[in-house]
């Protein structure tokens, strides 16, 4: 069976994570537990999630002429994916996400870097490989005028799209008619919903969104009723990338079998593997720990 063609056009950024017994109130200094670098970025993350679990990976985005930069793109060529498309920028810094962690949650700040120079004329570059694709992933973690024009040339070829709508910022009616899914999380869909202008426009938002609820599995429709996939009990060390996960296992299911709750069973055990280990990419499982796991499952319901 061919592997599905995965394009994911994002952001890739080095992740700076900082654990500490509590975060400091305003005005305080904390003494911490550890400080250790990992590869992140919500573009970068999702598309390592995929290709661990089988899929043929191109990464398209910008990282700068800096030692990180350098360092995410041997990553990526190490993990498989097709780093081609990843253009390094003079001028300007690989973006970075600050983490800190505390108690299994964490708080992020990121400065975006390179990840802003992918404008919407560098993106028309890549309609090719977008054409190419079995499905295009998206997030929000660069310009979203470039979002947008990366799901035009997709729709226009009739490429499936997920959007993960992440950090969040307003959706335009017509970017939200384009995706196919988009994959929010609580929060992130109750400020979609409040703004959206109509009747029409928060049923069609409801109709494309997978509201990732963490421990309480996901929830979407399926005509017209709400449905509810839970999630697979873990022992969490560390969250951070388990969205990523969740919704590169999700487009790597979805591109195979066209078979969303299938998919999203699929997705939710490959984002429960994920929180079992540190960092962004550390605990994202292959093809292989997921059979394992799947196959545990089975069992504990049989």
């Amino acid at each position: 069976m061919r592997k599905p063609i995965i394009t994911v056009l994002g952001s890739l950024n080095m992740d700076l994570v900082t654990v500490t017994e509590r975060v400091p109130t305003q005005g305080e200094t904390l003494t911490g537990q550890s400080f250790s670098t990992f590869p992140g970025g919500k573009g970068a993350n999702q598309a390592v999630a995929a290709a661990r679990l089988g899929a043929d990976v191109f990464m398209v985005g910008k990282v700068g002429n800096d030692t990180f930069g350098k360092q995410l793109k041997e990553l990526l060529r190490k993990e498989g994916i097709q780093e081609g498309k990843v253009e390094i920028t003079e001028g300007k810094e690989t973006g970075i996400a600050s983490i800190t962690i505390s108690g299994n949650d964490n708080r992020i700040i990121v400065v975006p870097g390179a990840n802003h120079e992918v404008t919407p004329e560098w993106v028309m570059r890549h309609e090719a490989q977008i054409k190419e694709s079995d499905l295009l992933l998206l997030q929000l973690e660069i310009p979203i005028e470039s979002v947008m024009k990366a799901a035009e040339i997709a729709h226009q070829h009739k490429i499936p799209i997920v959007l993960n709508p992440a950090p969040y910022q307003k959706l335009s009616l017509r970017l939200i008619e384009m995706v196919s899914f988009l994959t929010p999380n609580e929060g992130e869909f109750k400020q979609l919903l409040s703004e959206s202008g109509t009747e029409e426009e928060q049923e069609l938002l409801a109709a494309k969104s997978i509201i990732t609820k963490g421990e309480e599995g996901v929830e979407y429709l399926e005509d017209r009723q709400k449905i509810t996939i839970p999630a697979f009990p873990v022992q969490a060390v560390d969250t951070t990338g388990a969205g990523d996960t969740f919704n590169g296992a999700f487009a790597v299911s979805y591109a195979k079998t066209k078979h969303v709750k299938e998919s999203l069973t699929y997705a939710n055990l490959a984002a429960g593997l994920s929180v079992t280990k540190m960092g962004a990419q550390t605990g994202m499982p292959n093809a292989g720990e997921m059979d394992a796991a799947m196959r545990k499952a089975e069992g504990q319901r049989d």
